[in-house]
């Protein structure tokens, strides 16, 4: 996912409108996240009835003010407004945790081609790898609300670190709800590490039985042979 955005500049939709422009800030918010590209543009009508759905989504994903811990997610709108004014104007409405490429960017055309994208709105969902989960969940996320980032997260396998807090807090209801799946899943690839470092051990101890019964036939043979040879010479 960094790679596709790497000697590109994302514009945070601050008051400022700060450029991110390095590498260590790409992969600095982009980086081990889902990341939902928002195709859309001012003048479409189904665009702007979406625009306060996303808006409840994300913020509930990641405003503190929502959740304790945001989610790994990043949003970049991709605009396919014909000026730069109805640009600004969309920009307005949008989260101001949204990123967006700047209107003279013709890497939002490339995006749009890339991902097949003919009508708007289309969100399309990457993994933190790049590759697609979703090509389209708007309608997941007009169904499923917030519902749709735990679908998200489990089938893009993305491992959170929020839930690892100090294990002297007796409440659970501090951890992440998906803590108790998550520690079964490490318990069980835990097992799984167990159960073939068991077999090779098994294996070696095995084979180290059998060189060394061959080992000692091969010197049973060889005092034999030694003692004929010395009876000989006698």
């Amino acid at each position: 996912m960094v790679d596709l955005f790497l000697n590109r500049v994302l514009v945070e939709n601050n008051w400022d409108q700060d450029e991110l422009n390095t590498e260590r800030e790409i992969i600095g918010i982009l980086e081990n996240r889902i990341v939902m590209l928002f195709f859309a543009s001012a003048d479409c009508g189904k665009c702007q009835e979406f625009l306060p759905v996303l808006n409840d989504f994300f913020k509930r994903l990641k405003d503190p003010a929502y959740i304790e811990y945001p989610k790994l997610l990043a949003l970049i709108y991709i605009s396919l407004d014909q000026s730069e004014q109805q640009q600004e104007r969309f920009l307005q409405d949008l989260h101001k945790k949204t990123l967006f490429l700047a209107f003279e960017d013709p890497y939002r055309k490339e995006l749009q081609a890339m991902f097949k994208v003919q009508d708007v709105p289309t969100v399309v969902v990457l993994r933190p790898d790049g590759s697609v989960l979703s090509p389209n969940a708007v309608q997941d996320i007009y169904s499923y609300g917030c519902g749709c980032f735990r679908d998200w997260q489990e089938a893009a396998e993305l491992i959170e670190r929020s839930f690892m807090l100090n294990e002297e807090f007796d409440d659970l209801n501090l951890r992440s709800a998906t803590d108790p799946v998550r520690r079964l899943k490490y318990k069980t690839e835990d097992d799984k590490r167990k159960k073939k470092w068991w077999n090779l051990w098994g294996k070696g101890k095995a084979g180290g039985e059998e060189e060394e019964e061959k080992d000692s036939g091969w010197d049973t043979k060889r005092k034999e042979g030694g003692k004929g040879i010395l009876w000989r010479i006698r």
